[in-house]
This record gives C-alpha cells, structure tokens and sequence, in this order.
C-alpha cells in the first residue's frame, strides 16, 4: 500500500466520526422558556392513593383520639388530623406539646390494614425526654395495634439514639 492509499484509509474513520459528532443535536438551553401548551414536568410524582385493606382500622383511624409520646405524658394527649383528599390519598398529621418537648408524626398514610397502617413520612421528637435532643427522620413507618390495646404504636421504638420511645395513636 503506497503513502497516498495509507493516508486515505487512515482518513476515512476521521471522516466517519467527524460526521457523526455533526448529526448530534446541541444540548438544550436550560434557560429556555417552555412552547405554549408543552408539557413541563412539576417535581415529584403525586402519591397513589391509599391502599384500604381494612375498613374498620380505617374508620378507626379516621375518627382517632390523640396521640402520646411517654416522655411527655399520657394524661393529655396531642390531636391528630387525617383526612382523604378528594385524589384518595390520606393525609395524617398530629402533634403533642409539653414540658418544653413535643412529638409529631405528618405525611401520607399508604395503607390500611387490619390494625395496622404505613405512614409515609416524618416522625419528629424534639426536647423530649431531655432539652436539646432532635430526633427526626422521613420515610415509611409501620404503626400496628399489638395484645388488644387501644391504640396504635411505632413498630420501631429506638430509630434515633437508642433510648426506647413509645409513640401511641389512640382510637
């Protein structure tokens, strides 16, 4: 093979590669306004709607009386909200206040079961049982009805700094 056919042949895939970089699109501008009508993307996805397995747990959910953490007290208990969104999804949201501390448990309820639920999202525990403690933490939280009480506990009782806490939603 002489120098002009060597030149050619090693070319050629120069060629090709340079002309597949051309038929790449350029990067969108991220400072660019949407087209009239377009389909823009808004944050996360919205949450299914609650899984009901139980009606009775969910009437009794519904219809609470309160909720407690021991290290405030059992004798006055916080309220706690739960409403169904007209998109089925249960929203749960309650706090108790007292002796400078406070617990408060809010987000989606996912599922209801015979004596249980799964609640999707914070569990906070602020100054309780000692000032300047925080525990606070998001995720899916297991509240089940164990030996006939009357209320529902926090299936995880030391998710925070290993003292045992004790967070009861009563029906």
């Amino acid at each position: 093979m002489g120098i002009g056919s060597m030149r050619l042949f090693l070319s050629l895939p120069w060629a090709a590669a340079l002309a597949a970089c051309a038929a790449i699109p350029p990067a969108p501008d991220p400072y660019a306004q949407p087209a009239p009508g377009a389909d823009v993307p808004s944050g996360p996805a919205a949450p299914a709607p609650t899984h009901v397995l139980d009606r009775d747990t969910a009437f009794r959910l519904r219809n609470n009386s309160g909720i407690t953490l021991q290290w405030i007290g059992w004798d006055e208990r916080g309220q706690v909200q739960v409403a169904e969104g007209d998109d089925g999804v249960w929203r749960l949201s309650g706090r108790q206040r007292g002796g400078g501390g406070s617990v408060s448990v809010q987000g989606v309820v996912s599922e209801i079961g015979s004596d249980y639920f799964l609640l999707d999202g914070t569990v906070r525990i602020e100054n309780a049982p000692n000032r300047g403690r925080l525990c606070e933490r998001d995720k899916v939280w297991r509240f089940a009805v164990t030996q006939n009480r009357k209320y529902w506990r926090l299936r995880e009782f030391e998710w925070c700094d290993h003292l045992t806490d004790y967070i009861d939603i009563y029906f």
